[in-house]
C-alpha cells in the first residue's frame, strides 16, 4: 500500500484525488441526468409518470441492495482491481443505456448501473481513506466531493444540450466514452492499494463489526435524511411559492452548484483544522438557520433567493464531508470498504424514504404552491438535532471531538 505522507499533498497525490473525483463525477452525472431528461423520455419510450419514477428508483435501489452485499467481499480483493472492475461494469451499463430499445431495457441498464456506482463510491472514499494521512483526509474527500458541485454546475447542463442535439441517447453514450477514458487513466496511473488484505486474511464478512460502529450508519442516514426531506422540492418551492420563473432556476442552481465546488475543498480543511467531528457538529447547528430561513422564505427577488440558495446548499451538502471523514476515520483498513459500502447504502436509503416522506407532508394547491414546506423545514431542524445527539455518542464523549478519534 502506498501511503502518502504530511503535511501538504504531493503532485501525486492530487492526481489520484482528481482521477477519483472524475469517477465519482461520472456516475453523479449519470444519476442525476436522467431527472430532466424525463419529459423527453416519456414521450420517445411512452411512458406513465409511474414507470418514469421506476426508472429513477432503480438507480438508488440497485445503489443501496449492493452496498449491503458488497459487506461480503468488498474487502477481499485489492482495491484498484476492485475499482476497475466495478466500473468497467458502470461504463458498460451506461452505453447499455444509450442502447436501449424499450422501457424495459432501459430499466434493466439503469440497475446495473446503480448497482455498479455505489460500490464505486465506497472503493473511492476507502482508497481515499487508505492513502491519504488523517491530518489530511478531510480535504481530500472534500477534493473528490467536488465532483458533485461540478456535475450540476456542468454535467447536468452539458447532458441536456447533448440530449436537445442527438436525442435522449446521446447523454449516456458521451458519457460512456468519457468514463472509458477515466477508466484507462486510472489502469495507469492508480497505485495498487492492497494493505488491508494483510489485516483481513481469514476475517469473516462481519469481523470486526460492533455495535457502536453501526452507530455510524446511523449518524449517515440522519444527516442525508434531513438533507433530502427539502432538497427534492426546493424547485417546486421557489416557483410555486417564491415567485420565481422556470427560466430563473437554471440560474439558481448554477449558483448553488458554483458556490459548493469551491466551498468543498475549505470545508474539507476546516474539517482536517478542527477535526471531522467538532466540523460536522458545527454544520449540523449551522445549516438550521438556512433549513428554517429558506422554508420560510415569502415572495422574493432572484438576487435574495440566489443568496438564501447558495448560503443552504454549501451548509448542507458541506455536512457530508466531515461525515464521511468521520465514519472512515473509525474503522480499520481491513473492514473500511465493507463498512462503506453499507454507510453508502444507508446513505441511499435515507434520500430516498426522505424524499418519499416529504412527498407525503407536503401537498400542492391549484396555484402550483406547495403547503406544509414551512413545517419540513422544522422537521429537519428535528433530524438534524437528532443528528447531534448520534454524533455524540458515536465518538465516544462531547470532548471527544478530535480529527482522529479511536475505534
Amino acid at each position: 500500500m502506498i501511503v502518502l505522507s504530511a503535511p501538504s499533498p504531493a503532485p501525486r497525490e492530487r492526481t489520484l484525488l482528481w482521477l477519483l473525483a472524475a469517477v465519482q463525477f461520472t456516475h453523479v452525472v449519470d444519476f442525476m441526468m436522467l431527472m430532466p431528461l424525463g419529459p423527453l423520455l416519456m414521450q420517445r419510450l411512452s411512458l406513465s409518470a409511474t414507470r418514469f419514477g421506476a426508472l429513477v428508483s432503480a438507480y438508488t435501489l440497485a445503489s443501496a441492495a449492493m452496498g449491503v452485499l458488497g459487506v461480503f467481499w468488498l474487502d477481499r480483493l485489492e482495491r484498484k482491481r476492485t475499482l476497475l472492475m466495478l466500473y468497467a461494469g458502470f461504463i458498460i451499463a451506461t452505453l447499455l443505456c444509450g442502447a436501449a430499445t424499450g422501457a424495459t431495457g432501459l430499466l434493466i441498464a439503469r440497475t446495473v448501473a446503480g448497482g455498479c456506482a455505489g460500490l464505486m463510491g465506497a472503493v473511492v472514499i476507502a482508497i481515499v481513506s487508505d492513502t491519504v494521512p488523517a491530518e489530511r483526509r478531510g480535504q481530500a474527500i472534500g477534493t473528490v466531493m467536488t465532483a458533485y458541485a461540478l456535475s450540476a454546475v456542468a454535467g447536468v447542463p452539458l447532458g441536456l444540450g447533448l440530449a436537445n442535439l442527438g436525442g435522449w441517447r446521446a447523454p449516456f453514450i458521451v458519457l460512456a466514452a468519457v468514463a472509458g477514458f477515466v477508466w484507462l487513466l486510472l489502469l495507469r496511473f492508480l497505485p495498487r492499494v492492497d494493505g488491508h488484505l494483510s489485516q483481513a486474511s481469514g476475517a469473516s464478512a462481519t469481523a470486526g463489526f460492533t455495535p457502536r460502529l453501526a452507530m455510524g450508519w446511523g449518524l449517515t442516514f440522519t444527516v442525508v435524511f434531513a438533507s433530502f426531506l427539502l432538497i427534492p422540492y426546493l424547485g417546486a418551492f421557489m416557483v410555486g411559492n417564491v415567485g420565481l420563473s422556470l427560466t430563473d432556476l437554471p440560474w439558481v442552481y448554477l449558483a448553488g452548484g458554483a458556490a459548493t465546488f469551491v466551498s468543498s475543498r475549505w470545508i474539507g480543511r476546516l474539517a482536517d483544522r478542527m477535526g471531522p467531528a467538532r466540523a460536522l457538529g458545527l454544520l449540523l447547528v449551522a445549516t438550521m438557520v438556512p433549513h428554517l430561513l429558506f422554508t420560510h422564505l415569502p415572495p422574493s427577488p432572484l438576487p435574495v433567493v440566489a443568496v438564501v440558495f447558495v448560503l443552504f446548499m454549501t451548509l448542507t451538502s458541506g455536512r457530508a464531508i466531515p461525515t464521511m471523514a468521520l465514519v472512515a476515520s473509525q474503522v480499520p483498513p481491513s473492514i473500511r470498504g465493507r463498512y462503506l459500502a453499507v454507510n453508502i447504502a444507508a446513505s441511499d436509503g435515507a434520500s430516498g424514504l426522505a424524499a418519499w416522506m416529504g412527498g407525503l407532508l407536503l401537498t400542492t394547491a391549484p396555484d402550483g404552491t406547495l403547503i406544509g414546506f414551512a413545517q419540513l423545514g422544522w422537521l429537519a431542524v428535528a433530524i438534524s438535532a437528532l443528528a447531534l445527539g448520534l454524533l455524540w455518542t458515536f465518538v465516544g464523549r462531547a470532548v471527544r471531538l478530535d480529527a482522529t478519534p479511536a475505534p
